[in-house]
């Protein structure tokens, strides 16, 4: 049985998880060994299952638990090797992944354990961001975590994607209304900020194809955004084109600290 899980999702953390019994791997490890461990187990999955690690950028709430996780499991880790040399002087990290550092080149296709991996980077304000689409024994996920506008050449990528997991970070009336200071509200709404419900709404128009079977809204602020407005900004862009959820395609606001299950 393949699963797709969230295990957290937000400023609090950000890990996921694709698996069956061939292999498992997750992409990012903004939360610690026994958080994901225990995530796992309450979901029946054996952390033992997980044999890689993706990366996404050094973030300390994409890479929190990426030290402990790497070397309690003893498993690779992917990304490039700019961003791996950024891990390496991360607290969070330091050198202690040295030993697991597996190098991936943006725009090439490469294949671990049977998962094909396509790397794109995406525009946001850490050293490097890193789009994944893998293709898990014929399903095809693609991930957007952290990005401040969706570069055109992504649409080409996620052409394929069977599910896509996307930030739909911000409201913008709540962020432009709420208590953070001017310079951090630039700093989000920027082109290497965050998305935005309508922006991430907008993406979602460009890149439906019927073959489409999932949006997963990920990275919804606490303070500046609820998973009700995200869910319904993209929910209006679908309906906008004709489609009807659930029937056409899944729509889902992932929790920030709860785990989202998924056949597939």
């Amino acid at each position: 049985m393949a699963r797709f899980l969230s295990i957290s999702s937000g400023s609090n953390g950000n890990c996921y998880y694709i698996g069956d019994e061939r292999t498992a791997l997750i992409v990012d490890a903004g939360v610690g060994f026994r958080t994901v461990k225990s995530r796992l187990a309450g979901a029946g999955v054996d952390i033992a299952s997980v044999e890689m690690i993706f990366v996404t950028h050094d973030h300390v709430d994409h890479i929190r638990g990426l030290a402990s996780v790497a070397q309690r499991l003893s498993v690779p880790v992917y990304a490039t090797a700019r961003l791996h040399d950024a891990l390496s002087r991360r607290k969070a990290v330091g050198p202690d992944i040295g030993g697991s550092r597996r190098v991936l080149r943006p725009g090439f296709e490469t294949e671990m354990r049977g998962v094909r991996c396509l790397t794109f980077e995406v525009p946001h304000d850490a050293t490097q961001t890193l789009g994944y689409r893998l293709d898990f024994f014929g399903t095809r996920f693609v991930f957007m975590t952290d990005l401040g506008k969706v570069p055109d050449y992504a649409y080409e990528i996620c052409a394929g994607a069977d599910y896509l997991i996307i930030e739909s970070n911000y409201d913008l009336d709540m962020l432009m209304g709420g208590p953070y200071p001017p310079d951090l509200k630039s700093r989000i709404v920027s082109d290497c900020g965050h998305l935005s419900n309508e922006s991430c709404a907008a993406a979602v128009r460009r890149l439906w194809h019927p073959g489409l079977r999932g949006i997963f809204l990920c990275h919804i602020s606490k303070d500046n955004n609820t998973p009700a407005l995200a869910y319904d900004a993209t929910l209006r862009s679908l309906e906008s084109m004709g489609l009807s959820v659930p029937a056409d395609l899944r729509l889902v606001s992932l929790p920030r600290s709860e785990v989202f299950s998924m056949e597939f």
